[in-house]
């Protein structure tokens, strides 16, 4: 009996301090993730100032061509030579590799030969799955078949990278509105554009590190850098649309008329911010519709197996007696 006893109790003492250990890292998990997105926020900044740094200090241009600046038809150009060919869709397709975050200058003849090759191989795979069937498969059958399947090779690169593209941008829209109030209390209290920028980018850094990483970068590239309205491009650029986007724009125009910057800032923010209140509604109101569906499938089936069921049951027992 005694045995049993310390058996029963060594299993509550594992189980408690098991619960105890899990307790503890769901509190210290968020913590760590914060001091991860921060460091991975710190690394790119600071490769990005580096690269600031050794271009200004070579002082033979001043536009820096790093791995953020590289053109697509540049990166093209250093792996295989083709400059020419490359051309506007090149730089459509860097342009879209920065909005998605992606950053590395082989990126884009990456995607292009994802495009070209992705095709190819689902439409041998199709065939030689077509080959292997039994049942026979007419050729205009065929034909439609490997020409969607090559199709859809063709568009899941694409579909991939805009996917990317919306969340960055979904993110950025999210919390630049709360940015941008920081920004206004940094301006008002006399602090300078390029060092509100950083600031704030450190501040937002645990809560979304997409927008920490877009700004440190627009910090360092205005600190660095003689030209800001260049480097508020190059941020409009790469943020590709939204609210990054309309602050980068609003900034060019103040400075080019000379307008305040405060001013502007909460202009934005307040426009800002009422367009997320009219997303977050617009949302809300497309979710009754949304939920249909899903109701008629699971909830009334087992609404009614609950309420019916029952009866169902003493009926039956009924007839059986």
């Amino acid at each position: 009996m005694i045995p049993s006893s310390l058996d029963y109790n060594l299993m509550i003492t594992l189980f408690a301090a098991l619960a105890a250990a899990l307790s503890f890292a769901a509190f210290a998990l968020p913590f760590l993730n914060k001091t991860e997105k921060k460091e991975r926020y710190r690394s790119i900044i600071e490769k990005r100032r580096k690269a600031l740094f050794e271009a200004t200090k070579d002082g033979s241009h001043l536009r820096v061509k790093d791995e953020e600046q590289l053109s697509a038809r540049e990166s093209l150009a250093s792996f295989y030579k083709i400059q020419r060919l490359a051309g506007e869709m090149g730089e459509k397709v860097r342009d879209r590799m920065l909005q998605a975050g992606i950053r590395s200058p082989s990126a884009p003849i990456k995607f292009m030969i994802a495009q070209a090759v992705l095709p190819v191989v689902l439409a041998a795979w199709v065939m030689l799955i077509m080959s292997q069937m039994s049942a026979e498969i007419s050729a205009p059958m065929k034909l439609m078949v490997i020409f969607f399947t090559a199709f859809a090779g063709y568009k899941l690169p694409d579909l991939l990278v805009q996917n990317q593209i919306i969340k960055r941008q979904q993110e950025i829209n999210l919390t630049f509105p709360d940015a941008l109030d920081m920004m206004l209390i940094c301006v008002q209290g006399g602090i300078g554009l390029e060092q509100t920028i950083d600031r704030v980018a450190e501040e937002v850094a645990e809560h979304s590190p997409v927008l920490a990483e877009e700004l440190g970068i627009l910090s360092a590239e205005m600190a660095m850098l003689n030209d800001r309205r260049q480097a508020l491009q190059d941020f409009a650029r790469r943020v590709g649309s939204g609210a990054g986007k309309t602050f980068a724009t609003s900034l060019i125009q103040a400075e080019q008329y000379g307008t305040s910057i405060s001013q502007a800032m909460r202009v934005m923010a307040d426009e800002l911010r009422d367009i997320r209140m009219a997303m977050a509604e617009q949302k809300a109101a497309s979710l009754p519709p949304k939920l249909t569906v899903p109701m008629i499938l699971f909830f009334l089936p087992a609404l009614f197996i609950v309420i019916l069921g029952p009866a169902g049951i003493k009926a039956g027992a009924a007839g059986v007696m």
